[in-house]
């Protein structure tokens, strides 16, 4: 399941992604409306977290624009604004949910869960490709018969393998999913964990791309 989680305060949007993505959610960040308006296109998102306070526009008119658009986006408002009036105002632009600030994670991914479960009966567990199978849960993954308890750092990187079969990924685009880093340490950080996965699926299973990174081909 991909998550965009709209939030402009570095701390919290941190906080949201690290746990997020602890719990197997993919998770993209943005900071600003215009920039949650056009990450709202994409078709692989399964939900919005929207704070009301951007830089640009203030979060109802994200809103706005989405539900006039005709986007059905399920959009969970998680903002500072406790008012009974701003309540209503987020619910009556089309809001699925709206939580306050301060907030309790538990109960943030409670209600991530069920507007999921409205949308298609129930949050993914499990990611396969092929016989590889990741437990999302458990962090084990399962290469045929054979069952791997994976690190953290594993089980992060086979999951953004496992969410984009097929397709190349670049050194950058794993630093940023993995590690959240959006700029090259000039280490090898990344060529040392793939080595480390293929281990427990296969050499085989994750191609080296010359020059750009690696590709998952299951199989």
């Amino acid at each position: 399941m991909k998550v965009l989680v709209v939030e402009d305060e570095a701390r919290i949007a941190s906080f949201l992604i690290r746990g997020l993505r602890a719990q197997g959610y993919a998770v993209d960040h943005v900071a600003t409306g215009e920039e949650a308006l056009r990450g709202a296109r994409d078709p692989e998102l399964d939900l919005m977290i929207l704070d009301l306070g951007l830089p640009d526009m203030d979060g109802t008119e994200v809103l706005r624009r989405l539900r006039d658009g005709g986007s059905r986006l399920p959009i969970v408002v998680l903002t500072a604004r406790g008012d009974v009036t701003d309540r209503v105002e987020g619910l009556d632009l089309g809001a699925d949910d709206y939580l306050t600030k301060p907030f309790a994670f538990d109960e943030l991914l409670a209600r991530i869960r069920a507007r999921i479960r409205d949308q298609d009966g129930g949050p993914v567990t499990v990611l396969s490709v092929g016989d590889v199978e990741l437990d999302i849960p458990t962090r084990r993954v399962r290469v045929g018969d054979v069952r791997h308890d994976l690190t953290a750092r594993e089980f992060s990187l086979l999951q953004v393998f496992l969410r984009r079969p097929g397709q190349v990924l670049s050194r950058e685009q794993i630093l940023s999913q993995v590690w959240e880093l959006d700029w090259d340490p000039g280490s090898n950080v990344v060529d040392v964990y793939v080595g480390y996965l293929r281990k427990k699926v296969g050499d085989d299973r994750i191609e080296t791309v010359r020059g750009v990174g690696y590709r998952f081909v299951g199989d």
